[in-house]
This record gives structure tokens, C-alpha cells and sequence, in this order.
């Protein structure tokens, strides 16, 4: 297990059969929020979800499901017997490529939107993928430094219409950049992309490698930067039991559309147990 201390919140959810309520668990990741910095290298997507894992069994769960993106396929890849299903937000699949010569409309316009990302709205990965500790002092001091690294991706990645405060409040953003002020989490949450952005690229462009096989729902937003097909991503998850494409929302979905956000995820964990 990670040598840091983990935060996380207990929350409560809700049987879809019984009405009763049902505990959830909300963990911070290595070097973000409140939970403690790596102080070594080794703290990438693989080991954090073996640090998750571990959490759970500490908590007392045995078996349980999982959402989100990178750290919840690797759970499903790594202990497929500790869960129930994981929903992806979205899958982490690449193009197939015997699919190139008959494109939809809609694996069109996923390349287009990476190919534009790439050229346009990479270079903070590349810098935190390589050179993590030279940008993170910046965003501790001042905080003027943290506003515009940060912010500037909620513009782009929201699906605001260019007005990002339709969807996010300014009370909202300022909570979400005091999670990386007060704790100085500047580096220690870049670190993550030096040690993991490498394998994150092969999942989205590369090949489609080892399958992940447990119980997947997968919700794809129409401004999320990656939006595999079902086709594409069905080579990496040939498990998929629920699938959505929703009308609106964009990578921080679950921060933006809350509501849909958890129709979304009780949508799928209905059909799994």
C-alpha cells in the first residue's frame, strides 16, 4: 500500500430495491486534497488502486463497485473478484484500427476533438508529465499562479458555451482551488501525470491492450475530451452492460451535472449486484 495517509468521506446512497440507505466511500488521491504527498516515486494509477482496494477491505467491504476513469479500470483489471461492475467516465479505449476505412459521424468528429486537444490543449500534461516539481511551485505562490493553471482547463473542458459560470459557480471553483491551496498540493498532484500519463496515452491512442472483463457502464458527455464508440471501446471492455451518451455535460461532468451524474451511475449499478 501507498506510504501515505488516505482521506476519504463516507456518503450515503441509496438501495434501488429497498429504499434503504447504503454507505459510499470517497477517497482522495495520493497527493490531492487532504490525503497525504508521496514523499517516493511509485504512486501511479496501478498502485493507487491497489491502495483503494486495500482502503475497502480496512473499511469492511468485501465486494463493491467502482466509478471513475483510470484508477477504476485498473481496479476492474487488477481484482476483478473484489467488484461488482465499474462505470467509466469515460472509458479509456483508442480507435480500432479496422474501423479507420468506415467512420461514423461521431468517430469522426472523437478524432477531430483529439487531434485538436493535442495540439492545442496538451502542453500542461506535457509539462506535468515530465518536468512536475519545475511547475508545481508556481500554483502554492501566488495564488494568482494556481487560478490560471486550473481554471483555464474548467473553460475548456466544461460544457459552458464559452460562459463557464452557467454550470460552475465562482463559489464552486473557489472551493475546488482551495483543495490544492491550503494543503500546497501544487506538485505532489502534478506528480501523478509523470508517473501514470505515459500508460493514460496508450489507453487512449494506442492499442487497446490486456481486456478488462467485469460488469462496465460506461457514460460518455458530449464535451469530454476522449469519446470512444461503443465498437472502440468494447475491444478493451467486452463486459459493457449499460451505455449512454447524455445531452450535456463535459469532462468534469460530476461537477457540472450532478443530477445526470448520478442517474448515470445508479442507471448502471442497477444492473449489476
Amino acid at each position: 500500500m501507498l506510504a501515505v495517509k488516505l482521506r476519504f468521506r463516507r456518503v450515503n446512497g441509496e438501495n434501488l430495491r429497498t429504499k434503504r440507505p447504503v454507505p459510499g466511500v470517497r477517497p482522495s488521491l495520493p497527493g490531492y486534497g487532504f490525503s497525504d504527498k508521496p514523499a517516493a516515486p511509485g504512486g501511479g494509477i496501478e498502485r493507487t488502486s491497489d491502495a483503494w482496494c486495500e482502503l475497502m477491505a480496512r473499511l469492511g467491504y468485501r465486494r463493491f463497485g467502482a466509478q471513475g476513469t483510470g484508477i477504476a479500470t485498473s481496479i476492474g483489471q487488477r481484482q476483478p473478484d473484489r467488484v461488482a461492475g465499474i462505470h467509466l467516465m469515460p472509458p479509456l479505449a483508442p480507435p480500432d484500427p479496422a474501423t479507420l476505412d468506415d467512420l461514423t459521424g461521431a468517430e469522426r468528429a472523437a478524432l477531430a476533438t483529439l487531434r485538436e486537444a493535442d495540439e492545442w490543449g496538451s502542453g500542461y500534461s506535457a509539462q506535468q508529465s515530465t518536468r512536475p516539481q519545475t511547475v508545481g511551485y508556481g500554483p502554492v505562490d501566488p495564488p494568482a499562479a494556481l487560478c490560471a493553471w486550473i481554471v483555464e482547463k474548467f473553460w475548456s473542458w466544461t460544457d459552458s458555451g464559452g460562459d463557464l459560470h452557467r454550470v460552475i459557480t465562482r463559489d464552486e471553483l473557489l472551493d475546488n482551488l482551495m483543495l490544492y491551496s491550503l494543503p500546497a498540493t501544487g506538485a505532489s498532484s502534478a506528480r501523478l501525470y509523470w508517473e501514470s500519463l505515459r500508460q493514460v496515452n496508450e489507453w487512449i491512442s494506442g492499442s487497446a491492450g490486456a481486456p478488462v472483463t467485469v460488469p462496465t457502464g460506461c457514460s460518455v458527455f458530449p464535451k469530454e475530451l476522449q469519446r470512444p464508440s461503443r465498437r472502440w471501446a468494447e475491444r478493451r471492455f467486452p463486459n459493457i452492460r449499460y451505455w449512454n451518451e447524455p445531452g450535456k455535460g463535459g469532462h468534469f461532468a460530476a461537477f457540472e451535472q450532478p443530477a445526470l451524474f448520478v442517474d448515470e451511475v445508479r442507471s448502471f449499478f442497477r444492473l449489476v449486484r
